[in-house]
């Protein structure tokens, strides 16, 4: 997704506010909650139902402080935006006016269930696409036939039912496809030649037909980007249990004709997990500004160089000298430049409680958070989506894992695994990593009942003088079982591998 199209996006979440009880205040641009109460710290202190304290959450990335989610496991820096975390000065969010308390307590919410064919086909009618959804491994798929012209449509079947749509006005596609300027991307059709593209009114009608049978009608929509000159994207935030979201969007590209020609987006809506404690704007926020206080100076630090070592007669040279009479001028402690530079400045306008997309223990979940309208002065507004529930109900971040040396000279890193396909009956498993063009590379799996470990085993040479250049592989490795619903865990990381 584009810098611009999430910039546009995030200001659709602005018009979401009222569901999340807040108001704006009049002439200041400053949003007050119409429920606030108490000190504004928000701080839960009973569980979430008499039955007991729900589990800890464990976020993907981190223990669950960081500023905004957007590490690994979190909806991510979108290209053009700034970091939330300030890069090596840091930043500090100031609020331009009271901030709202929030509901005492909010439930996360979780991809449950298998997608069925009746749920595709009602997907597909909406796009325009007709045949009957196949199941080929673990994916529904309508796929066009003879020359691959036309459109396809593929659903994860497992939830929350990650979809894709293209259409192809001829060539190879998918799999056939070679890469080159003639293949487009998934999910990309290819750029219709001349035209203007649909006014924004237009697209979003023909995209309303899809958000209906996706069950997000009532989603904020907007239809500002365009795409290849003739092509408007319409990007929908929907609202799960009566909640806006953040990184949960679905996105649909609108040819000037009218007719869904690209998107993407998650079928299955999440269903209502555990109830968490959950702290207020103010606490989150604080707690934001703690973790944006920077990442300090990135390279070699310090004063440019040491004084000369000298002797007790304070010579460098070892020779007596009178010390000098009168006051001794206190000497200024070394400072690097990054010291001196104030932290960056930016107001929040806006914040409004909802739901943000995190990784938990490998699962990618909608976490209650409230999501901050930072408004700098020389950029566009952005969101930064602070997780809020209560500290004490995050389990603390997993230990970084170790690599695994290498066999050849049992000094390289082990190599992470970028993607996983599932091939065949189900039991072979393409693996997809980076790695050196003068090693070799093979794959390990490590079946469980409830996962799939891989590990990626390297072997090279280490008297070999080799450029140090990096390329993507794929090897195969076969299971004793198909995988079915466990999922591919990477041993380098520690982390849910994404298929393809």
């Amino acid at each position: 997704m584009s810098g611009t199209e999430n910039v546009q996006r995030r200001r659709g979440v602005l018009a979401a506010s009222v569901a999340a009880g807040v108001l704006l205040a009049g002439g200041g641009g400053v949003y007050l909650a119409t429920t606030a109460s108490g000190d504004g710290t928000g701080a839960a202190t009973r569980a979430a139902d008499a039955a007991g304290p729900p589990p800890p959450l464990r976020l993907d990335g981190e223990g669950g402080t960081a500023p905004s989610g957007d590490t690994p496991g979190g909806p991510g820096i979108a290209p053009g935006e700034p970091d939330p975390g300030g890069g090596p000065n840091g930043t500090v969010y100031t609020a331009k006016g009271p901030l709202p308390q929030g509901p005492s307590s909010a439930a996360v919410h979780r991809p449950e269930g298998l997608v069925t064919s009746a749920e595709v086909t009602r997907l597909a009618r909406a796009l325009g696409v007709s045949g009957s959804p196949s199941l080929v491994g673990e994916v529904w798929t309508i796929r066009p036939e003879k020359d691959g012209s036309g459109p396809r449509l593929d659903v994860a079947r497992k939830a929350p039912g990650a979809w894709t749509y293209s259409w192809y006005d001829g060539g190879p596609a998918g799999d056939a496809c070679l890469k080159g300027k003639a293949c487009p991307p998934p999910g990309e059709s290819k750029p219709a030649p001349g035209g203007t593209p649909p006014s924004e009114a237009a697209a979003k009608a023909a995209a309303a037909p899809v958000l209906k049978a996706l069950g997000q009608d009532d989603a904020k929509v907007t239809a500002t980007q365009v795409m290849n000159g003739s092509v408007r994207v319409v990007n929908a935030d929907p609202v799960v249990g009566g909640l806006p979201t953040y990184g949960w969007s679905t996105g649909l590209h609108i040819a000037r004709d009218g007719r869904p020609v690209g998107g993407s987006g998650m079928l299955k809506e999440p269903v209502k997990g555990a109830t968490y404690p959950v702290v207020g704007a103010a606490k989150a926020l604080a707690g934001l500004n703690e973790d944006s206080k920077g990442t300090g100076p990135i390279g070699i630090g310090g004063c440019a160089t040491d004084p000369p070592a000298v002797d007790g007669n304070g010579k460098a040279d070892g020779t007596a000298e009178k010390p000098a009479s009168g006051p001794v001028e206190p000497i200024a402690p070394c400072q690097t430049i990054v010291d001196t530079v104030a932290p960056t400045r930016v107001p929040v306008t806006a914040a409004v409680f909802g739901l943000a997309a995190r990784d938990v223990a490998g699962e990618r979940l909608l976490v209650p958070s409230w999501l901050f309208t930072a408004d700098p002065a020389d950029t566009a507004p952005y969101t930064v989506p602070r997780t809020a529930v209560a500290p004490e109900f995050l389990a603390p971040p997993k230990p970084a894992p170790t690599p695994t040396p290498s066999p050849g000279d049992g000094t390289a890193a082990a190599r992470v695994v970028e993607s996983v396909k599932v091939e065949g009956d189900g039991r072979e498993l393409a693996v997809t990593f980076w790695g050196g063009v003068c090693s070799t590379y093979t794959v390990e799996a490590e079946e469980r009942p409830d996962r799939v470990v891989v590990r990626i085993v390297e072997k090279s040479d280490p008297e070999r003088v080799c450029v140090m250049v990096a390329k993507d592989f794929t090897r195969t490795v076969t299971l004793k079982s198909p995988l079915g619903d466990r999922p591919v865990v990477d041993a380098a990381s520690g982390e849910a591998v994404p298929r393809r």
